[in-house]
């Protein structure tokens, strides 16, 4: 372990034992430094990465605060990470989307207000039959981003929300070179959005695979 390591280890410990709580200004350098027996170089290094993974603020003339430690602040780092995902690793997310994303619509269906419902089914129309690819494609990010809200499960949501990006180019290619692409996701939605209506969360856990699964195969068999 370097003396960095170290040094992140016991601000980390300071923080999970509850020494150090969610808005809690960090003691002074010199005194934070001598009490944990941390040279100050070190203890700045430990400073500065942890501030990169939004675990601390640095605000200059003030001092430094752990932060409020929300999921959604701390999992801004995995989406930083996602974005270095290579082409041949796409599949692999798609995979991992589809373990999570149905569990969070299922998840949505009994929380769901119909007043949200509505809001869906009004884009989906606002969309017409025959959308073009790039109005779709964000069509469906905010569609299943408004879902995800609605499970209830902020980590759940920040980690779809991180595993988005990656899966993007994927869908506009799909979209571009597959014939029936852009009626099957329309389709596909209005079965999802059915689901939630019944507040039958199997059969909108089942739309939503069918739903991923259908650009996974497509993917796969165009690699």
């Amino acid at each position: 372990m370097t003396v960095t390591d170290e040094a992140i280890w016991k601000i980390k410990e300071m923080i999970v034992s509850g020494a150090l709580r969610p808005g809690d200004r960090l003691p002074r350098e010199s005194e934070l430094a001598a009490g944990l027996g941390l040279s100050r170089n070190s203890l700045r290094e430990a400073v500065r990465a942890l501030s990169l993974i939004r675990i601390l603020d640095v605000r200059q003339g003030d001092g430094t605060y752990v932060t409020s430690l929300d999921p959604q602040l701390l999992l801004e780092a995995l989406s930083f990470v996602v974005d270095f995902h290579r082409d041949d690793t796409v599949l692999e997310f798609l995979a991992v989307r589809r373990i999570l994303e149905p569990a969070a619509t299922a998840l949505a269906a009994p929380r769901v207000t119909d007043e949200e419902l509505d809001t869906l089914a009004a884009g989906l129309d606002a969309l017409g039959p025959t959308p073009s690819v790039e109005q779709l494609v964000a069509a469906d990010l905010e569609f299943h981003r408004a879902i995800v809200r609605s499970s209830g499960n902020a980590v759940l949501c920040s980690l779809l929300e991180g595993l988005s990006g990656p899966t993007t180019r994927a869908r506009i290619w799909r979209g571009l070179t597959q014939e029936d692409a852009v009626s099957r996701t329309l389709h596909e939605h209005r079965a999802i959005l059915g689901a939630l209506r019944d507040r039958d969360a199997e059969a909108a856990r089942s739309w939503a695979t069918v739903h991923i699964a259908s650009v996974e195969q497509w993917l796969r068999s165009a690699l």
